[in-house]
């Protein structure tokens, strides 16, 4: 798995001049330090440049989103920090200003019963609904945190900014996000078709390539070229592959080595690919284990060219920067309303699994030949918490909407074939009735991770995608 994203938050510090100024100055520091903590870099201004670094007057609102505006590229978010009252204005002066159009979280800090003095009171309990009216009135979307006022060294706050950092990576990975189509979708998936227009108009690209362009790029790759051969070294330390045939992880690492190649040329970070079943039938292999490695490595990959599919992925992972998969809700498990398999053949990422090998697709190999059905990543899913998620585009209303949700992977035991697990999910007929009524597909994203309200809070809140939160 890569590396976790080094955060960047500017932070701006509420100030009113009858208020004590010196609880500013304490805000700015105690805010900074909770940042720090949390290993983000901070973007702020300085007791050179404003009374107590915190922003009160147009000039200091000026100053500080032309601050900002030198960092666009770095600033994941802004925090907006209230030690005393501050002064409404200049805040959404600021964001206005700086125009970045990233998440904004609103903190105040709670005042302390023994000191209510003229010297020592905050009233940013009141403050924070003065902020928050004008932010409204200027048009600017903002995030609260989950008590009205909290401490920046409190766990409540900690807990508040690792789930904002969650819902500023969504934002900015879907902003901007460039997706892979490898091949056509399959004639017999008509519930994998999506818009490309619509997901355009929300800032993501798509980049298609033909499966006959891929093929014909192995076709001219050597066997012994260093791609393909680092590729082979690759699969054999991701994977057992006993009992593989040596020809079959061959075609894998050339394919693997191909995809790799083009994602780098055309700068796309996620895919989906053709499968079903042009591969098995006219190059030989499945492509699961290649996809399995990308999606473990955060470069989410679906099959039957899932576009929208792997957009659910792909957030999910920005959201926990874990690795995603994505399944079939596939069956009943016994006669618990609340529990079903998931299910795929499998490309499921290595994370997802108790253990795991590589074995042929038992489905396809029904029609094609087992010989021709190398590659899949084959074993029963882990116990461990699980958020989901569904996109789709909405062609009628021209808009992407969806649902996400939370529930958990258990340890019931399942005989069967492919990558599968048990889920249970509370109100789960309620969730299956939403499915069906609104037309949804039967992919779903999954992810071993508790980040369905971050993955709601940006896609409804910052991105405007009309998003269904699951709830009990």
């Amino acid at each position: 798995m890569r590396p976790k994203h080094k955060m960047t938050l500017g932070m701006i510090v509420g100030n009113r001049g009858f208020f004590p100024d010196h609880l500013a100055r304490a805000g700015h520091q105690e805010m900074k330090a909770a940042l720090q903590t949390a290993s983000v870099d901070v973007i702020a201004l300085t007791e050179t440049e404003s009374k107590f670094a915190a922003v009160e007057t147009r000039q200091e609102a000026a100053r500080c989103a032309a601050l900002f505006a030198r960092h666009r590229e770095a600033i994941d978010g802004i925090v907006v920090t209230l030690p005393n009252f501050g002064d409404e204005r200049a805040i959404a002066e600021t964001l206005r200003l700086a125009g970045l159009h990233v998440p904004v979280l609103i903190q105040a800090t709670p005042d302390t019963p023994s000191r209510m003095t003229i010297r020592d009171r905050r009233d940013s309990f009141c403050g924070k609904m003065s902020a928050c009216n004008n932010l409204s009135q200027y048009g600017i979307p903002y995030s609260l945190t989950t008590l009205h006022t909290e401490q920046p060294q409190s766990d409540a706050f900690r807990k508040d900014l690792e789930w904002f950092l969650a819902v500023c990576r969504v934002v900015k990975g879907l902003r901007r996000l460039r997706i892979g189509a490898i091949g056509a979708r399959p004639a017999a998936f008509n519930t994998v078709r999506y818009s490309e227009k619509i997901l355009e108009a929300n800032g993501i690209s798509v980049e298609t390539i033909d499966l006959s362009e891929v093929l014909g790029r192995i076709e001219r790759m050597k066997d012994d070229a260093s791609d393909a051969q680092q590729k082979l070294a690759s699969i054999r330390r991701y994977v057992s592959t006993q009992g593989i045939p040596d020809g079959a992880l061959l075609k894998m690492a050339k394919l693997g080595a191909v995809i790799d190649g083009w994602m780098k040329e055309t700068e796309v970070t996620i895919s989906a690919i053709q499968c079903w079943t042009a591969l098995e039938e006219y190059f030989g292999v499945v492509p699961c284990t290649v996809m399995s490695m990308m999606s473990n490595d955060g470069l989410s990959s679906a099959c039957e060219v899932d576009i929208a599919g792997v957009v659910g992925m792909h957030a999910l992972q920005l959201a926990s920067e874990t690795p995603s998969a994505l399944l079939d809700w596939n069956n009943n498990y016994a006669d618990d309303p609340d529990k079903a398999v998931c299910f795929h053949c499998s490309n499921l990422p290595k994370h997802f699994f108790k253990d795991v090998r590589m074995d042929f697709q038992e489905i396809i190999a029904s029609t094609v030949g087992k010989e021709n059905t190398f590659g899949t990543c084959v074993g029963q899913v882990k116990a461990g918490p699980m958020s989901f998620a569904r996109f789709s585009t909405d062609d009628q209303q021209g808009k992407i909407r969806g649902y996400v949700g939370e529930g958990a992977f258990t340890d019931d035991p399942l005989e069967t074939f492919g990558g599968a697990g048990v889920v249970r999910i509370p109100c789960l007929q309620k969730l299956l009735r939403y499915i069906c009524e609104n037309g949804f597909e039967h992919h779903v994203a999954a992810n071993f991770s508790t980040v369905a309200s971050a993955v709601h809070e940006a896609t409804t809140r910052y991105l405007g995608w009309d998003i269904h939160w699951h709830k009990p």
